[in-house]
């Protein structure tokens, strides 16, 4: 399966902005953001900073993609059933994206980052329903319940993770017991309730050319 694995740090040069894809670093001096907030490469400090409309729809979509940690071809999956869907399809989106059990494993605080909740997800150390699922893709439904298996729950990364995790830091749509490592995804999100800085509707635009 075809991954990502050059420094993520420079997916948020590019973008000129923090996607928080290494955790604890981003909220650090360390973040190469604060100390070098211009675009990786030899051209990433030229003076030239007219972009097209073009390629504003393509950053954000880039921008967004990054931050899920989805491929072209996914992402581009998660558009075509959104489309179908009724409502607005740039919300519909970032529900489909909100809705993945690696994302969600991320918000309730399980992992620092969306990176490392797709390794626990992928190893094995998460139940969906009492259920093991290994798949980062797979799509949760209002009432799922996602737990920590019970061998994994000394887990150094997750205990971590978990300490920074602020009570009122959880969203409306997820609830969590941290003395059993249980969450509940309660709903679906609406899209004014997602933390995204995103414009989703340059993304429509793109993909309807």
């Amino acid at each position: 399966m075809a991954r990502y694995i050059d420094a993520s740090c420079k997916l948020c040069r590019r973008e000129k902005q923090k996607l928080f894809l290494k955790g604890t670093k981003c909220y650090t001096e360390k973040c190469p953001v604060d100390r070098r907030g211009y675009p990786p490469g030899q051209h990433g400090q030229s003076r030239r900073q007219k972009i097209s409309e073009y390629g504003q729809q393509l950053r954000e979509k880039q921008k967004v993609r990054r931050i899920y940690g989805v491929l072209e071809r996914q992402f581009r999956n998660y558009y075509e059933r959104a489309l179908k869907q009724t409502g607005r399809t740039g919300d519909t989106l970032v529900k489909f994206l909100e809705c993945r059990l690696d994302n969600v494993v991320y918000r309730m605080g399980f992992a620092p980052s969306r990176k490392a909740a797709r390794q626990l997800v992928l190893h094995g150390h998460i139940l969906v329903n009492n259920g093991l699922v290994n798949i980062p893709s797979y799509l949760l439904k209002s009432g799922d319940i996602v737990q920590v298996r019970d061998a994994s729950k000394k887990l150094d990364v997750i205990h971590a993770s978990m300490k920074r995790m602020k009570d009122t830091a959880m969203l409306p749509w997820l609830s969590l017991d941290k003395a059993t490592l249980t969450g509940t995804f309660l709903q679906i999100p609406e899209r004014p309730d997602v933390p995204l800085n995103a414009n989703e509707q340059l993304i429509v635009e793109l993909y309807s050319k």
